[in-house]
């Protein structure tokens, strides 16, 4: 349920700050009548990401177990992958998406009430539609019922409340911060869900070694036990994983982490920094020695002009003596 609420919590927030963002603008720029238009586009938006979670549910009744898991398994690696992209967008974007969105929302206007809707569409529905693969397939992975819906739908409603008091200038929050925990949170929930998927696959018989256990502490955390119910609904924790789904979540999990936490633009900084170094050396000499021709160029400018005035005042005392 917690992972869930983090994940509505998460993606409501981003999907919140959008629309405040773009509706803050309008009455800013005096275009409150271009409102409508940017609300319409919200509510296709959450129409089209309820009927695509719906598709999911209900299309996949219809499936065999194997081809169940097989969907189930190729979703779940969908999922990570977006969950992933997502967190690393907002981290190198958060900065520049005021900015991003009012560019976007000055080319709309331009166009008209159309391209209003479709930017609005267009920055929620993304949003949406990655929120509802998550929690789909997260609500399948717990086999609990409607406790992981229940957690996300909270997490949005959140997100609402928390977006509509960052409108109104009652909150103030770091979001960088903000961002920074709630992404590292996700990427350890989003390593649970590909270990999750891989074992999924490994039902289908898509992948090997599904009787391959890496280990079993069933009976120290039995999975029907609270604690077991508790670390599954959050990290889709399993008491006796495969050998595979203990590889690929530590291949997920540590470099992704590490690249999340490192400092956003290190290694570009460091390498600007040592080819900026390695520049001014280079160019100090070129410098130096252009300086000292320079010099030296002045200085036989002002010997010449001193041999020329000499010559001048000789010529002048010889002329002088003959008269």
């Amino acid at each position: 349920m917690f992972s869930n609420f983090l994940i509505g919590l998460r993606e409501g927030l981003e999907a919140s700050l959008v629309v405040c963002i773009l509706i803050a603008y309008l009455v800013k720029t005096g275009n409150r009548s271009k409102l409508p238009p940017i609300w319409l586009g919200v509510s296709i938006a959450v129409v089209v990401s309820l009927a695509f979670g719906a598709g999911l549910e209900f299309g996949s009744q219809e499936m065999t177990f194997k081809a169940q898991e097989a969907l189930g398994g190729s979703l779940s690696i969908i999922s990570v992958g977006l969950v992933t992209w997502m967190v690393f967008w907002m981290r190198r974007t958060a900065r520049h998406l005021k900015a991003e969105l009012h560019g976007k929302l000055d080319a709309a206007l331009a166009m008209g009430t159309g391209a209003l809707v479709a930017t609005a569409l267009l920055a929620v529905g993304r949003e949406g539609l990655e929120t509802s693969l998550f929690v789909w397939r997260a609500v399948h992975a717990a086999d609990d019922g409607w406790h992981p819906m229940i957690g996300a739908l909270l997490g949005i409603a959140t997100a609402v409340v928390l977006g509509w008091l960052f409108y109104r200038g009652a909150l103030r929050i770091n979001l960088a911060k903000f961002f920074t925990w709630t992404g590292g949170m996700l990427v350890v929930v989003a390593a649970g869900v590909l270990a999750y998927g891989v074992h999924d696959l490994q039902e289908a018989e898509f992948l090997g070694g599904l009787q391959n256990r890496a280990f079993d502490i069933s009976a120290t955390i039995p999975p029907d036990s609270w604690y077991g119910t508790l670390l599954k609904g959050t990290f889709n924790f399993q008491p006796d994983p495969t050998v595979l789904q203990v590889t690929v979540w530590a291949l997920y999990l540590i470099p992704t982490l590490a690249l999340f936490l490192a400092p956003v633009g290190f290694g570009r900084s460091v390498g600007a920094t040592d080819q900026k170094t390695q520049k001014a050396t280079d160019e100090k000499p070129e410098a130096d020695s252009a300086g000292d021709g320079a010099r030296g160029s002045d200085g036989a400018e002002h010997d010449g002009e001193r041999l020329r005035d000499g010559a001048r005042r000789a010529g002048s005392r010889t002329g002088g003596d003959e008269v």
